[in-house]
């Protein structure tokens, strides 16, 4: 009997080993590779406009009204610079130096500490409840603000006109819904947004404890989370609604819990936001990559990938010009679509800090077998290509809510360097 149970004791320990990365080749990691240095490309061009803000813009000439035209000086360095560069010379020589047995024993220790530090489910429940107390408390002052977004004219016109019965046509009629029903309800259209923001917090924490294995890691997401200005710029706006984000966010999540409402998440991110169709190859990606079964990846991934195509035929005939459409690849625009992030998130000065140090980070746990590493630098650097292929490809412009789900696969990412390690 004893021995019966120590051979399946051993089998078990092969399992749980073998599913932290079950391709991984035997002799290289070559995977992990191909994925830091196609993701390290598109954030290192991302940087150039934060470390050079003319750089990419050099051949062109600024033309405001009433003002002489202007020749910016292309290496002239950004507000930022400096704090990038510092940061990452301090970070990369603490990693070195802590691989390498170097650093003093006190910050070691601090180190291991931190990286093994667990809390109970008592304590995560209770602080991320604290956590959405202060945060709805503190976002509520806003319910009774006025949105002074351009497009809150045309979604609160799209509103007043909006049924249930018109679903045939192809619109975010999710986002309608849910801000048709606010306002049913509450009596106040914001009340839904910021509720859902909210639950995206709540999904963040849950998706980041899932992959990591680890309720701190989901703490610790949340508050990077809480903190962006970005993210707090749009928590209860009704013109850019996180609906999208939160449904496809909670997608990947039900990957591991409930993998076949998966794709019904992911389709109804795309009708609170068509922009989500261009997410599959990342969302496919993740899901081979999840610890699921062969049979639960193929057919969660099939049946996305399968709904999706589709939809998007049967749909062709129903856009317009206004979704933003463009024949002929603009290079020029294509270019300088990667100079949106360093303006658009100036303000979020930790996101501007440590981007390039945590996709190193993200690559070394993902050589040390931690998969979702290589998912997430999938997620950030996919997140990052959107705005150039957004302007290289159609009419549409960049703007500054499309960089919320970059914000909130930045805060996972945080969460999967803590990750809890299997040997």
């Amino acid at each position: 009997m004893k021995r019966a149970e120590k051979k399946r004791k051993e089998s078990s320990d092969k399992i749980e080993k073998t599913d932290i990365d079950p391709i991984k080749p035997k002799n290289k990691q070559i995977i992990p590779w191909i994925v830091f240095l196609f993701s390290i490309s598109i954030v290192l061009i991302s940087f150039t406009s934060v470390i050079f803000p003319a750089l990419i813009l050099v051949s062109d000439t600024v033309k405001i009204p009433g003002i002489d035209p202007v020749t910016p000086e292309p290496f002239e360095t950004g507000v930022w610079s400096m704090g990038v560069i510092i940061s990452s010379f301090i970070i990369f020589s603490l990693t070195i130096l802590y691989f390498k047995n170097k650093l003093p024993d006190f910050l070691s220790s601090l180190f291991r500490k931190l990286f093994a530090f667990e809390i109970s489910k008592k304590t995560a429940f209770i602080i991320l409840l604290v956590l959405l107390i202060i945060y709805i408390s503190a976002s509520s002052t806003e319910l009774s603000n006025q949105e002074n977004f351009e497009d809150y004219v045309g979604v609160k016109n799209r509103l007043d006109s909006w049924q249930p019965d018109q679903i045939k046509s192809f619109e975010p009629h999710v986002r309608y819904f849910f801000l048709k029903s606010s306002t049913v309800l509450f009596g106040n259209d914001k009340v839904i947004p910021l509720l859902a923001s909210a639950a995206l917090l709540v999904v963040t924490y849950f998706l980041t404890k899932t992959i990591t294995q680890k309720r701190f890691a989901g703490i610790v997401s949340v508050l990077i989370l809480l903190q962006s200005n970005l993210f707090l710029a749009y928590d209860t706006s009704v013109s850019y609604t996180n609906f999208w984000i939160l449904f496809y966010l909670l997608s990947l999540y039900l990957v591991y819990k409930f993998w076949y409402l998966s794709p019904v998440s992911y389709v109804l991110s795309i009708f609170s936001k068509a922009l989500t169709v261009v997410f599959l190859p990342m969302s496919i990606y993740f899901i081979l990559r999840s610890n699921i079964s062969t049979k639960q990846k193929m057919i969660t991934a099939g049946i996305t990938a399968g709904i999706i195509l589709v939809g998007g035929i049967a749909s062709l005939g129903g856009f317009s010009t206004s979704q933003g459409t463009e024949e002929e690849f603009n290079a020029k625009e294509f270019w300088m679509g990667f100079t949106s992030f360093s303006y658009q998130l100036r303000f979020d000065g930790l996101v501007l800090l440590f981007m390039i140090p945590l996709m190193v980070g993200l690559f070394l746990v993902s050589k040390s077998g931690i998969k979702h590493g290589e998912s997430i630098m999938v997620f950030i650097s996919g997140m990052l290509l959107i705005a150039p292929i957004l302007t290289g490809f159609t009419n549409q412009t960049n703007q500054p809510y499309r960089f919320v789900p970059l914000v909130v696969f930045f805060a996972i990412g945080v969460g999967v360097l803590l990750s809890k390690r299997q040997v």
